[in-house]
C-alpha cells in the first residue's frame, strides 16, 4: 500500500522547472508526471547544486540508496549503490537515518520499509517507478493457483519461493505459506532449502531465473518444469502435469533481460572474435546456455573488475550498468550484448529532477511519496526475508 503524505501546491518559479508529481485532483492515485518543457540536461549545474545543498541540509537524517540500473546523474548522489537486496540490507543497517530515499523501483522501497524501523520513512522519488515483472504476479492470481494446488491435493508438498523482485503482497503470501525469498545470487541455496521441505517448488514471478537455476545448477530436466499461466484456466496445465512437476514456474519475466536472444549471442561472437558473453540469469534459457558466464548483478560487476586487460566482454544486463562498467574499465572492451538500446524504462523514471524535488520536500518538513506496507503483510513478508537471511 502506498501513501503520499504531502499535498501538491503550485511551485514557486525557479530557474529550472522540476517534474512534480500529483497535478491531478487525486494526488495519491496519480502515477504520472507533468513536464512543462524539456527535461534539464543531466549536467545542469543548477540541479546539481540544489541536490548537493538539500543533501547537506539534511545531513545524517537522510540516506540515499541507488540501484545499479539508475542513471549516472542519480548515482552520483547515492550514499550506497547495489542490487535490490543489498540496498534493503543497507537501509536496515542505518537505524539513525530518519529518511531513506530509495532511487530504485517500488518493490525495492517496500522491502526497505519492511526491514527498517517504525521511526524511519522510506521515500520513492517517483511513484511511477515500478517493475513490470513484479506486476506480473498479482496476489489474487497467486492465491487462485494455490487454491488449485489445494484442490488437487498437492499443496502440502509445494514450497513457495519468490524472487526478491516481487511485491510485498507476494512476499507476504510466501511467508504465510512457510516459503522463502531469494535473490539471483542465492537462488540455488533457496531452492535446495525448499526441496528439503517439499517435493515441489512454486517459483515466482520470474520463470527464467527459476528454470535456469533448477536445470543448469541443480540438474533438473526441462521436463521437470511446467509454466503456470495465470491468464489461462488452471494455469494452462492438466492435473497430471501439476502432479508430475518438480518446478511450477509462474509466467513472468524481466522485460529488459527478456529482450536478449540467441541471435544476439551469435551476432556478437561473429562481430567480435574471442568475446566473452556474460549474462544475468533473468535471461532466457537458450541465451544463458549459450553464454560463457552467468551471474547476478554483483557477480557481473566483480567478474569484469577481475577480467584481464584487453579482454572483450558482451554483457547481457541493463544498459546503464553496462555503460558505467565500460567507463570504469577502459582497459577492457565492454559492450552491450544487443545492439538495440535496452534501458529499464521504469527504473529510469527516477531522475535528477525527481530526486531534487524529494530532497527539497524533506528539507521543507514534508515527506513525499512515503512507501508503507501494512503491518500484517510486513510481518509475513519479513518472515520470508528472514528465512532467506538464515539460508546456509
Amino acid at each position: 500500500m502506498v501513501f503520499v503524505t504531502s499535498t501538491w501546491t503550485e511551485p514557486s518559479p525557479t530557474a529550472t522547472a522540476l517534474l512534480l508529481l500529483g497535478h491531478g485532483s487525486d494526488p495519491a492515485s496519480e502515477r504520472g508526471v507533468d513536464c512543462p518543457g524539456d527535461l534539464p540536461a543531466p549536467s545542469d549545474p543548477g540541479l546539481v547544486a540544489r541536490a548537493e545543498a538539500a543533501k547537506a541540509a539534511l545531513g545524517d537524517r537522510v540516506f540515499v540508496l541507488g540501484h545499479h540500473y539508475q542513471r549516472d546523474e542519480v548515482i552520483r548522489f547515492a550514499d550506497v549503490t547495489g542490487d535490490s537486496f543489498k540496498l534493503a540490507r543497507e537501509a536496515a543497517a542505518r537505524p539513525d537515518a530518519e529518511f531513506i530515499v530509495f532511487c530504485g523501483v517500488h518493490f525495492m522501497a517496500e522491502s526497505a520499509d519492511i526491514l527498517t524501523g517504525d521511526h524511519q520513512r522510506v521515500v520513492l522519488p517517483d511513484l511511477a517507478a515500478g517493475c513490470s515483472m513484479a506486476d506480473m504476479a498479482v496476489l489474487g492470481q497467486v492465491e487462485t493457483a494455490w487454491d488449485l494446488f489445494t484442490d488437487l491435493g498437492i499443496a502440502d508438498s509445494v514450497v513457495p519461493v519468490t524472487y526478491m523482485n516481487s511485491s510485498a503482497d507476494i512476499k507476504g503470501f510466501v511467508g504465510r505459506n512457510s516459503g522463502v525469498v531469494c535473490t539471483s545470487s542465492n537462488a540455488k541455496r533457496a531452492l535446495t532449502w525448499a526441496f528439503e521441505r517439499g517435493e515441489k517448488v512454486f517459483f515466482l514471478p520470474d520463470q527464467h531465473l527459476g528454470r535456469n537455476t533448477a536445470v543448469l545448477e541443480m540438474g533438473f530436466d526441462l521436463d521437470d518444469c511446467v509454466l503456470y499461466d495465470p491468464h489461462k484456466p488452471h494455469g494452462g496445465l492438466t492435473p497430471e502435469q501439476l502432479r508430475d512437476a518438480k518446478m511450477i514456474l509462474w509466467r513472468g519475466h524481466c522485460s529488459v533481460h527478456g529482450r536478449f536472444t540467441l541471435d544476439s549471442v551469435r551476432e556478437v561472437r561473429e562481430r567480435v572474435p574471442g568475446v566473452n558473453v556474460l549474462v544475468h540469469p533473468e535471461c532466457r534459457h537458450d541465451v544463458v546456455r549459450a553464454a560463457d558466464q552467468v551471474g547476478s548483478t554483483e557477480y557481473i560487476i566483480k567478474a569484469l573488475e577481475a577480467a584481464p586487460a584487453g579482454s572483450a566482454w558482451a554483457v547481457g544486463t541493463e544498459l546503464n550498468l553496462v555503460r558505467r562498467l565500460a567507463l570504469a574499465h577502459p582497459d577492457k572492451q565492454i559492450m552491450f550484448l544487443d545492439r538495440t538500446v535496452c534501458y529499464c524504462s521504469t527504473m529510469n523514471r527516477i531522475d535528477l529532477p525527481h530526486l531534487v524535488w524529494a530532497l527539497e520536500e524533506l528539507v521543507a518538513g514534508r515527506v513525499p511519496n512515503q512507501i508503507t506496507v501494512d503491518p500484517d503483510t510486513a510481518h509475513h513478508a519479513r518472515a520470508a526475508l528472514d528465512q532467506m537471511l538464515a539460508l546456509p
